[in-house]
């Protein structure tokens, strides 16, 4: 189970502090899919990257399985079962997609690589031996980031807006994989149809929780209409 204790973020910018995250809290049992929605700049990359360790609280704590991990380094999480998907995957000049699925899951077996990537609508033979670099699309980068990220079978994943860059049929993949995928999952998205996949909604605004609760008590209470026409800008 991950709680997240009265965490605040503030950074100081020209002299002045700014309060980016104020006082979240909530709780994400285990097996659950947990959705971080909200408008833009609320604070919602910033919580995940908190969890994950990549930045730290001003103030506030983070359990995980009963465990006080707000002063742990992103390895230490990472040992404790934790994995992170970015918004914008990084690159690996000279890093193959098998070596890179090879590290994840501590083996090489090709059928399980090509399931992984057949599941996000990728054909292993033709990405296996392809660098992680700029010669591969956004949505291909975004793709591979996520089988890497399931390749680990980690208990809890992060996924910063997994949809980024991926196109409608890819998409609706990757709504499968959500919606089958049995390991707690708390992923920051915009998209209605992810956003029904999850059994715990929270909504940010201006970096203070708005709701939480059930997907029942939160899905009927969201505008839906943005995210319809973000995900229809996205794919023409």
């Amino acid at each position: 189970m991950l709680e997240v204790k009265n965490i605040s973020y503030n950074v100081t910018e020209n002299g002045l502090t700014k309060t980016i995250l104020s006082n979240i809290s909530f709780v994400c049992p285990d097996n659950q899919n947990l959705v971080i929605t909200g408008h833009n700049g609320s604070g919602k990359s910033t919580l995940l990257k908190i969890i994950m360790g990549i930045l730290q609280p001003t103030s506030g704590q983070i359990f995980y399985d009963g465990k006080d991990i707000t002063n742990l380094s992103i390895t230490q999480r990472a040992q404790l079962g934790i994995a992170y998907a970015f918004q914008q995957p990084v690159t690996f000049k000279g890093m193959t997609v098998r070596r890179m699925l090879e590290i994840a899951s501590g083996n090489n077996d090709f059928n399980y690589f090509c399931s992984l990537l057949s599941k996000l609508g990728l054909c292993a033979r033709d990405y296996v031996e392809r660098e992680m670099n700029d010669k591969l699309s956004g949505g291909e980068r975004k793709r591979i980031e996520i089988a890497t990220v399931l390749a680990r079978d980690a208990k809890c994943n992060l996924f910063d807006e997994p949809e980024a860059g991926i196109d409608i049929w890819s998409f609706d993949a990757l709504v499968e994989i959500f919606k089958n995928n049995k390991k707690t999952n708390i992923i920051v998205s915009h998209q209605s149809k992810l956003i029904e996949q999850a059994d715990k909604i929270l909504v940010l605004s201006n970096g203070q929780v708005d709701k939480f609760g059930t997907k029942e008590e939160i899905f009927p209470t969201l505008n839906h209409s943005q995210t319809c026409e973000k995900l229809r800008r996205e794919n023409g």
